[in-house]
């Protein structure tokens, strides 16, 4: 079989895979493309498909002879990426879903091709993976160690400088690190520049490595130095002089010279590579030992997911219902004064929520927030992408540091709040079927849980926000003194309004 022959043939068994798997999943795909479309974060996704296809071709010369050799077994990993996909739709966890195609896809593509011309192209079909639009999970902590480092860097250059949590204050000006000022969008950037340069330029796997930790450690470090450069001329000329678009043009450009630079060290420990296989080696004998049909369980098992997601999600009708607040208790009166309560966290998609105030004889106020959410489909679930604990844009208040910790109901979470119109702690939890719970993640998993075995998914979110200047009086006290209170009334409301739909 000729070489240009040998090549396409391998083109169409990945064109028709791609085209199975994607139209199977089409609307997971669909949203892939939108946050590479949308997401500044993760835009690089746009150009992994080209790249893996530019790969594929630069390959072709060695994949000369080899033959495609179905591979039926490879219906397991097909199998076990459909699992995750059914769990991620079914707990409308996104990232799992975006994680399990590109695995159904990679696994499939090794399932037609077989394993000879799936080692060749071993590298193509594991930097497909760079397009799934994952790690937003690490914005927490990498956000936490931009500040730390930028306030160690200041005070080590004498700039006074007052630090809570991921804000900071300098003589002129207030500074905070948010989720553009991670680096995230320079760590994933990186990677993957790093590992396609890796590979194009070295051939040990010891030096490939050392490459693609050098590539995660560089946008690291470096994103602490760009913060920390940017504090420093705001302070010194202005922080009018690094806002809006010189700030993030100034991130790019900083970024960009920290990766050429990182590339003229790489180039210093370029290998050559290998001599090519010539052709008429016994590699050109190649002759396929399994049958196409053993094509058809890896296609079967593709398929089956998005069916049995079908006959699960069946569309709820929706509805709203009314939350009371709860009334007077022991020393606790109802006010209406909720000037100085005027924060309400960004949760939306619930079936009903209320806030009320209440004040305690001694004058302690506190707030409440709740939320309820029940038969949760997409848009309407309580723990979804928009759904926060920071405060609504408009009110002003901002969320400082956080922190588990106890009252007499659990483990709950504990906040700090900031505002020009003065300072809140705030108290929070996950109800879910009777539980307290703060984890998104413990939420998540318990949510999923409910629905595979068809249990009711109601929960709701309970924030209580209390003034941190009564006399006499910790917030800690306060706010265990409020849940005493009320806390088994908000239950006992929540209880009432399982199975009333």
């Amino acid at each position: 079989m000729s070489a240009s022959r040998t090549f396409s043939f391998v083109v169409l068994a990945l064109a028709l895979t791609f085209v199975w798997v994607v139209g199977w999943y089409w609307a997971t795909a669909q949203e892939i493309a939108g946050i590479w479309w949308r997401s500044d974060t993760f835009a690089h996704g746009l150009v992994v498909l080209p790249i893996f296809a530019w790969l594929v071709w630069r390959a072709r010369e060695r994949i000369t002879g080899l033959q495609l050799q179905p591979t039926a077994w490879m219906a397991l990993p097909v199998l076990g990426a459909g699992v995750l996909w059914l769990i991620g739709d079914t707990a409308s966890v996104a990232a799992a879903q975006h994680f399990a195609v590109f695995a159904m896809l990679v696994s499939a593509f090794v399932g037609v091709l077989g394993w000879r011309l799936s080692r060749v192209l071993l590298f193509p079909l594991l930097f497909l993976f760079f397009g799934v639009p994952i790690g937003e999970f690490l914005l927490p902590v990498l956000m936490k160690h931009t500040a730390d480092f930028t306030v160690i860097a200041l005070r080590a250059t004498g700039v006074p400088v007052f630090q809570e949590g991921l804000h900071f204050v300098v003589p002129n000006g207030r500074w905070s690190v948010v989720e553009a000022c991670s680096g995230l969008r320079y760590l994933v950037a990186s990677l993957l520049v790093g590992a396609l340069y890796a590979y194009l330029n070295y051939v040990s796997f010891k030096r490939r490595l050392i490459f693609m930790l050098v590539a995660l450690a560089i946008p690291i470090v470096a994103n602490w130095v760009r913060a920390y450069i940017t504090v420093m001329v705001g302070y010194h000329f202005g922080s009018e002089f690094v806002e809006g678009f010189i700030h993030i043009v100034y991130g790019w450009v900083f970024f960009g010279v920290v990766i050429f630079l990182m590339f003229m060290i790489g180039a210093r420990w370029q290998e050559n590579p290998p001599a090519a296989v010539a052709r008429g080696s016994a590699v050109e004998s190649d002759a396929p030992t399994s049958s196409w049909t053993s094509i058809l369980p890896v296609a079967v098992c593709v398929a089956v997911f998005p069916i049995v997601a079908a006959q699960l999600n069946q569309p709820a009708e929706p509805f709203t219902v009314t939350l009371t607040p709860p009334a007077a208790a022991g020393d606790w009166s109802v006010t209406e004064d909720d000037v100085r309560h005027n924060y309400r966290p960004s949760f939306k998609g619930f079936r009903g929520d209320m806030f009320q105030t209440y004040r305690r004889a001694d004058g302690a106020e506190v707030g409440l927030y709740l939320a309820y959410y029940a038969e949760q489909t997409s848009g309407y679930e309580l723990v979804m992408h928009g759904n926060s604990l920071n405060g609504l844009q408009e009110s002003g208040w901002v969320r400082t540091e956080s922190a588990d910790v106890p009252l007499s109901i659990g483990k709950v979470r504990r906040a700090n709040l900031r505002a020009r119109g003065g300072v809140l702690e705030m108290w929070s939890w996950y109800w879910i079927n009777g539980q307290v719970v703060t984890s998104d993640y413990v939420a998540k998993a318990q949510f999923a849980l409910d629905r595979m075995f068809g249990r009711n998914d109601d929960s709701a979110v309970v924030v209580i926000t209390v003034r941190q200047d009564v006399a006499g009086a910790s917030s800690e006290d306060i706010a265990e003194s409020f849940v005493q209170a009320f806390w088994p009334a908000i239950q006992a409301q929540l209880d009432g309004l399982e199975g009333r739909r």
